[in-house]
């Protein structure tokens, strides 16, 4: 396909639920290979530019049989499946043997079945790579152990947890510098020139198989986190950085390949200065769950490049379901902030019809849930409408409001300019009615007659250029809705 949007909008789902509630639905056994058309017409809906299709690559018997072990696991899988059994649990796809597509979802041919049937619909599919660990009977730790971060008997002997042996080899097990080992995944070497080689070679196929990748955890490769997790075990620093090692040689192969980082700790700028195209906004994220209008605000004044490059999100696998966290009108509020802001966007499976149980990623089948019939029609018109507003410039509008009345801190407001194309989107961000003024950006409105539409609701407001340019766009809105408006003179 062509050059990527420059903000793409893009759905996750995850791939062995999805298939397996497909098949109950259908009532045969269905893979990507051979999902009927109208589901694929449905998932590459208009508004969605990409799917990533999570967990698709071969997870790892014995990473599994450490899952059936561990009791806390297992806590989790009830808490969101009360009625679990043993059959439910398929091992975590963060704990990848092999990377290539598993048999059971349809193998490589299934992949790329479903790969032109997006295509076909305009849309692009990406895949997840994980570069931190890979499975305990991965082939590297036969094949490449130089790929791997090593340890001693003595290391085994003082922490059981941390280490463990194979083929005559004492691996570390898989980290981050703030929790203990993961006890199904084995640490990659990020400092190892070996793995930043079979890094290149891993990538560029997932590259003749996807349009995009989206990298687990990849901060944790950046030469200051791996030196701050594992100290002079690893050695000394390389001169060059793990992703711009990486990620210009995969180009050569693939020049239009998406790079997507799951990015925490205000790394985000770093890693879109080493090569990455988007990473996730876990800041916006956190401000619209747990915070005020005058938070997010203050986050939506950063540098406009940098924002280009975020991904926003209310919800993933690794969240908790918006529905859950964003009770009612809300959640709304926040549907809207995130679809008409510059950037990459993230919707989840199950956000558009309220799901509210997030299950483990371990887990194969999840609990029956009543669809929210109004909250899936919100995003029937939310999607198409944000499609259409987010083109040209952005810009983050200033309300105002009068001495008697502060309510107007409370409203978000930007606009969007494509030549006469023109957008304004406003959001009452909080829990009681707001009332302000909002200046647009455009003076050539002077002295003319405008429309203003309404995009979700239809609704139709005949204003003067002359107010919207002076005082601004008088705006009275109840707690938690919003305006996206588009404008006609």
């Amino acid at each position: 396909m062509n050059t990527w949007p420059s903000q793409p909008v893009i759905y996750e789902i995850n791939t062995l639920v999805w298939l397996g509630e497909l098949s109950s639905r259908y009532a045969r056994r269905i893979t990507l290979g051979d999902l009927p058309g109208e589901v694929w017409d449905q998932v590459a809906r208009p508004g969605v530019d990409a799917v990533w299709l999570m967990g698709v690559w071969e997870r790892s018997p014995a990473g599994l049989k450490i899952a059936l072990r561990n009791e806390s696991l297992h806590a989790s899988f009830r808490a969101a499946l009360p009625d679990l059994t043993t059959a439910d649990i398929a091992g975590s796809p963060y704990c990848v043997r092999n990377y290539v597509a598993d048999r059971a979802l349809g193998g490589p041919e299934g992949l790329a079945t479903a790969r032109a049937e997006l295509a076909a619909r305009g849309a692009r599919l990406i895949l997840d790579y994980v570069p931190n660990h890979v499975a305990p009977d991965h082939p590297w730790l036969i094949d490449r152990p130089a790929c791997l971060l090593q340890g001693t008997p003595d290391d085994l002997t003082r922490s059981p947890g941390a280490f463990l042996e194979t083929a005559g080899h004492m691996f570390a097990r898989g980290r981050d510098p703030y929790f203990a080992p993961w006890p199904d995944v084995v640490q990659l070497n990020a400092f190892s020139d070996d793995l930043r080689s079979a890094t290149i070679d891993t990538l560029t196929s997932i590259g003749e198989q996807a349009d995009g990748v989206r990298c687990d955890m990849a901060m944790l490769l950046m030469n200051d986190v791996f030196h701050k997790t594992w100290g002079e075990r690893v050695g000394p620093v390389p001169a060059e950085d793990f992703w711009p090692y990486v990620i210009p040689r995969v180009r050569a192969h693939h020049p239009d390949l998406l790079f997507v980082a799951e990015a925490y700790w205000d790394l985000e700028w770093p890693l879109q200065q080493q090569g990455f195209d988007h990473c996730y906004d876990k800041r916006l994220y956190d401000r619209l769950v747990h915070e005020d209008a005058d938070s997010v605000r203050a986050r939506l004044g950063a540098d406009l490049a940098y924002q280009r490059g975020l991904v926003r999100f209310l919800e993933n696998h690794d969240e908790s379901r918006a529905a859950a966290t964003l009770p009612g009108e809300r959640e709304r509020a926040a549907a809207v902030t995130v679809a008409t802001l510059p950037g990459a966007t993230l919707w989840h499976e199950g956000q558009f019809e309220g799901r509210r149980v997030r299950l483990p990623v371990f887990l194969a089948r999840r609990p029956p849930e009543p669809a929210d019939a109004d909250l899936r029609a919100f995003h029937d018109q939310l999607l198409p409408a944000a499609a259409t507003v987010r083109a040209g410039d952005w810009q983050l509008l200033t309300c105002t409001g009068w001495p008697d009345n502060d309510t107007h801190r409370n409203l978000l407001a930007w606009s969007w300019t494509d030549g006469d194309t023109r957008h304004l989107v406003v959001v009452n961000y909080s829990d009681r009615p707001a009332q302000g003024r909002v200046p647009v950006p455009w003076p050539d409105l002077r002295g003319r007659a405008c429309r203003l539409t309404d995009l979700l609701t239809t609704d139709t407001y005949d204003r003067d250029g002359d107010e919207l340019t002076g005082p601004g766009l008088f705006v009275a809105l109840a707690p938690w809705c919003s305006h996206v408006l588009s404008l006609h003179r």
